[in-house]
């Protein structure tokens, strides 16, 4: 499976609304999921294992999942827990907050003739927009992929930071590679 730097880091944003803990021991993560999905036959299904197994969990008869369903429990629990809060926080951020990215990645550039072009690390942290926080928000919940969501990202990066909103190198094209890691925040 290839990373999902920006994909993963809008799901860490999202955790930072929660006004709420997400529920901590196997039994409460799995009555949450029976819950949200209506059958224990559901839940079974999307963890992949069996009915049985998912009603010993929700009455605590079984108590500590194997490490590779503590993972899948996990992370299906935060993609459900408290979907209002953030709606609120998305809406929020792509009509008026926008969103803060800190990132440390290799941006190259496609410039005029004469200028430096290669590739280098830069460790930015930029205010982007609304109306990108609404792109990426919009891309991935189309189910966009990494490099999508990567080259909306780039777009950002380069209009706000590289161009300054069109006020200098207005004939930049910037690449965003090597990412080490990406933070964003709204």
């Amino acid at each position: 499976m290839p990373p999902s730097d920006i994909d993963d880091s809008l799901i860490r944003a999202d955790e930072q609304n929660f006004t709420r803990p997400v529920p901590r021991s196997a039994g409460a993560q799995m009555r949450f999921l029976v819950k949200q999905l209506k059958s224990t036959r559901e839940t079974a299904r999307l963890l992949g294992i069996s009915q049985r197994t998912v009603e010993r969990y929700v009455k605590n008869q079984i108590r500590h999942p194997k490490p590779a369903l503590a993972t899948r429990l996990e992370t299906e629990v935060r993609r459900r827990w408290q979907p209002l809060v953030r709606r609120r926080a998305r809406d929020r951020a792509a009509r008026t907050t926008g969103l803060v990215i800190e990132t440390r990645a290799r941006f190259g550039f496609t410039a005029a003739p004469g200028t430096t072009d290669d590739g280098r690390m830069r460790r930015i942290t930029q205010h982007l927009p609304p109306e990108y926080a609404s792109r990426l928000f919009s891309a991935q919940e189309a189910g966009a992929t990494e490099a999508q969501l990567r080259q909306i990202t780039a777009e950002a990066l380069q209009e706000i930071y590289f161009k300054d909103n069109g006020a200098r190198a207005t004939g930049l094209l910037v690449e965003f590679t090597d990412i080490d890691y990406v933070d964003l925040a709204f």
